[in-house]
């Protein structure tokens, strides 16, 4: 039986009871059958309490939860901090308000309460980093840092995708993301889904990405945790972590591309994996001499193929006699695209 169905039933009870006394009153006042009156009336209040009851009292509770469910900690004690401060200014301006002739002095310190209470929530709200900045600064104990003395004032929201790359628990491991990184529940419940599978390869990425979260939770360096934040009225899974970052003003690690379009065009930060990777590349110039092992042919005539330390491709003109053995290379050209970064050279002159 659920909540809203009881309050339908106390709803429709109350009102049947007030339309009752409210039927035996008209009754009386229209010098009619007070029983029928009384009846009639109780039924239209029993239906009228059964109707709009959850309107009232379950839906506007459930509605406040789902908003609070949303605001992270962090806003939530600096809006309380905006409050405080706006009563408190409220409170002084209102004691010589008060002594103003009425009805000026009966309503006008309400009203400076509210404006002040308003004003003081919406600008701490709207100023948050700093005022945690400037709080930090002054009680260091405010910011909480964990046993690695790193700050989990920053928050970075995971995807899908960067959890089932693996990629994250490297980098992370090496403490290069500074903040707190979160799995929304509704993140994990689409990875146990997807190690649920039928499809075999599906289910292990799945799994992988599992193995990736408990790698995360057990590693003490790492600031790293689940929350139960979610939005409400929105089912897709990149739609609702867009929303979210954008409700917690927080990036969004990622290596879906389509996600990175669509957050970036939404105004919300997207931190990508991939990006990261052809950042940290080696760099070669034109003209500098390298040693590449050759594994394969090239797609050109001639052509071999070789792969340096992080992944990139060199393709060597006139390597492909030199297949499994390694050459010392000159490069020629470098060229960057969308999957990556390619280096063009040719073997070496020895001397």
């Amino acid at each position: 039986m659920s909540v809203e169905f009881i309050a339908r039933i106390l709803g429709s009870i109350a009102m049947g009871i007030g339309g009752w006394y409210l039927g035996i009153g008209l009754g009386d006042y229209a010098g009619g059958q007070r029983p029928l009156w009384g009846a009639v009336w109780a039924g239209v209040g029993a239906l009228m309490g059964l109707i709009i009851t959850p309107f009232i009292t379950t839906r506007p509770i459930k509605e406040m939860r789902s908003r609070m469910s949303q605001v992270s900690i962090r806003t939530m004690l600096t809006g309380i901090l905006g409050l405080i401060v706006g009563l408190i200014i409220a409170g002084l301006i209102s004691f010589p308000i008060s002594m103003l002739p009425e009805p000026f002095s009966q309503f006008l310190p309400f009203v400076v309460a509210i404006v002040f209470s308003y004003l003081g929530v919406t600008v701490s709200i709207l100023r948050q980093n700093d005022v945690v900045s400037v709080l930090g600064s002054r009680f260091p104990g405010i910011v909480k840092e964990d046993e690695s003395g790193k700050s989990n004032g920053r928050n970075i929201l995971l995807d899908t995708s960067v959890i089932i790359d693996g990629r994250i628990a490297d980098i992370a491991h090496t403490g290069f993301i500074f903040g707190s990184m979160l799995v929304p529940s509704f993140v994990l419940n689409e990875l146990q889904h997807i190690a649920d599978s039928s499809d075999g390869l599906r289910r292990q990425r799945g799994r992988r990405g599992l193995d990736i979260l408990d790698r995360l939770q057990k590693d003490p360096s790492i600031s790293f945790r689940i929350t139960d934040m979610d939005v409400e009225g929105v089912h897709p899974v990149d739609d609702k972590l867009v929303l979210l970052a954008r409700q917690m003003r927080c990036p969004i690690l990622t290596n879906d591309y389509n996600l990175n379009r669509v957050a970036g065009l939404q105004g919300v930060m997207v931190l990508n994996i991939n990006e990261l990777a052809n950042a940290v590349k080696a760099v070669f110039l034109p003209g500098e001499i390298f040693d590449i092992h050759i594994i394969q042919e090239g797609k050109a005539v001639g052509q071999g193929v070789g792969y340096l330390d992080d992944g990139t491709m060199v393709v060597v003109e006139g390597g492909k006699e030199h297949i499994e053995s390694l050459l010392p290379v000159m490069v020629t050209k470098v060229l960057q695209t969308a999957a990556g970064r390619m280096i063009f050279a040719r073997p070496a002159k020895q001397n």
